[in-house]
């Protein structure tokens, strides 16, 4: 039985013979294979043979203390994370041991979802850094700038598909960057010596957009003088990118399906068809889906293009990301309008992360090529910027810790869907603020008062979880994972001790 992520099972190192069967139990009841030895060096002679996704390391063992064992595990590079158990009194160790490495723990006793939760999580995050460290950390890619995790992700997948000849479907907002990451399958694919031909659908009238995709011969239609290739056509030994096909009419799209089915075209006013092999990259910035449900894009056209989903993070959701663009964009500009600036300034930077961006990468270029063309000198100062940039940085909690260099990538790019339903606090209820606050002599559980700094933060920056995670100086994804274990608390009505 394999482990959640595919690669081996979760090792227990509990000296309690009892509680290791009891754990073993209820997270193979969860699906998640493991198996359990009662001392360091039966653990450390298993390792030698099968190399574990996961350890759950009790911190009191016969044999060696658990913070010697998890130095022992970081040292000799194990590729595995570990989440260490301790008894309830002992959590400043427990703490001890985070700063060492380990990923989470827990507090005995614990309830049995707590565990499978918290482990799920564990194998989870285990299995995207192994994937990262798979293919490197890129700052960059084909064109495309970025060092977070989500984008980490968004290369892996083109550099998968570029050797295929599916049919790919990218979706994101406007300004995201979707033809770059066709420009990059292309390059990246056999087909890179070919052409690459793009096709805005939105941006060509209906009545002519037939012939624009399959071309047309002379005498077609009004105005049609001589015959002419269709992009189909061009793009003949190369890649077709059809942008905005969202927008393309019903009777159209008919033609496109037909054309993808049979690998022929048809110029408009001819009777004859002729072969061409080309590969058909589309993208759009509605949901294609709420599209189909509304009898605007035909289900067999979707379900033809969509083959290899790709799907691009607004700027908002790719935390430092945010910063490397724009100092990438600053150089470019400078250069191009022969200005003088080398770099920028902290409040600006932090204006620069604070803001949502609604218009991503395109506004962002849009923004500083203004501040670029409008001032001079050596930095962009917080002053340069537009007042709507400007008024963000004075809005945000702590702006200061925006502006914090760029690092390693890390978790807190990544902003996934919730794996449990979970309510914060009403934006009127004032418990998160009485619970910070505290109420006279009585003591608050330490779990409350995080829980409530947690919610109290996110609030504040409209829902953004990565820029409240940075505020708080926390990882997003201990935001998510704390989230998840509260919400399986109030679903069983447990105390959660965090």
């Amino acid at each position: 039985m394999a482990a959640v992520d595919g690669t081996s099972e979760v090792l227990i190192i509990e000296d309690d013979a009892l509680l290791a069967r009891l754990y073993v139990e209820q997270l193979r009841m969860a699906g998640i294979a493991a198996t359990a030895v009662g001392t360091a060096a039966a653990a450390f002679e298993r390792m030698t043979h099968t190399a574990p996704a996961l350890v759950l390391l009790d911190l009191t063992l016969p044999d060696a203390n658990g913070l010697d064992i998890l130095a022992d595990l970081r040292h000799r590079g194990r590729g595995c994370d570990v989440v260490v158990v301790t008894a309830h009194g002992s959590v400043n160790v427990a703490v001890e041991a985070m700063r060492a490495g380990a990923h989470d723990f827990l507090v005995k006793p614990f309830a049995p979802e707590r565990l499978v939760v918290t482990v799920r999580n564990a194998l989870a995050l285990g299995t995207l850094a192994r994937l990262v460290d798979r293919i490197g950390e890129r700052a960059s890619y084909c064109g495309m700038i970025g060092r977070s995790l989500v984008m980490q992700g968004v290369y892996r997948i083109i550099e998968g598909a570029s050797q295929s000849r599916a049919s790919v479907f990218i979706t994101g907002e406007s300004g995201t960057g979707k033809e770059l990451a066709a420009e990059a399958l292309h390059t990246r694919s056999p087909r890179a010596a070919g052409p690459f031909v793009a096709l805005n659908c939105a941006a060509i009238p209906r009545d002519l957009m037939e012939s624009e995709i399959f071309g047309h011969v002379r005498g077609a239609f009004t105005g049609a003088h001589a015959d002419r290739e269709g992009a189909a056509m061009r793009a003949h030994g190369g890649t077709l990118f059809l942008d905005e096909v969202c927008e393309m009419d019903l009777a159209l799209q008919g033609k496109l399906l037909r054309f993808l089915q049979t690998g022929s075209v048809q110029k408009v006013g001819s009777g004859t068809t002729e072969r061409v092999d080309i590969r058909v990259v589309s993208a759009t910035n509605r949901d294609p889906l709420t599209e189909v449900d509304a009898g605007r894009f035909r289900e067999d056209l979707y379900y033809r293009l969509h083959v290899v989903p790709i799907h691009l993070p607004p700027l908002r959701e790719r935390g430092d990301d945010v910063l490397l663009i724009a100092r990438h964009l600053l150089g470019e500009l400078t250069t191009l309008e022969g200005k003088r600036f080398k770099g920028i300034v902290p409040a600006a930077e932090a204006a620069l992360t604070a803001y949502r961006w609604p218009g991503n990468i395109r506004q962002l270029y849009n923004v500083l090529h203004g501040a670029i063309v409008l001032n001079d000198g050596e930095m962009l100062t917080l002053e340069m910027l537009p007042a709507v940039v400007r008024e963000a940085e004075s809005q945000a909690v702590a702006p200061a810790a925006a502006s914090r260099p760029i690092g390693p990538a890390a978790p807190a790019a990544i902003e996934p869907p919730p794996l449990l339903d979970f309510e914060p606090v009403d934006d009127d209820d004032d418990e998160a603020d009485e619970l910070l606050a505290g109420s006279g002599t009585r003591i608050i559980p330490l779990w409350q008062v995080e829980r409530a700094a947690i919610e109290r933060a996110i609030r504040i920056c409209d829902g953004n979880v990565p820029r409240a995670a940075a505020l708080l100086g926390i990882s997003a994804s201990t935001i998510y994972r704390k989230r998840q274990s509260w919400a399986v608390a109030d679903v069983d009505g447990t105390t959660v001790e965090m």
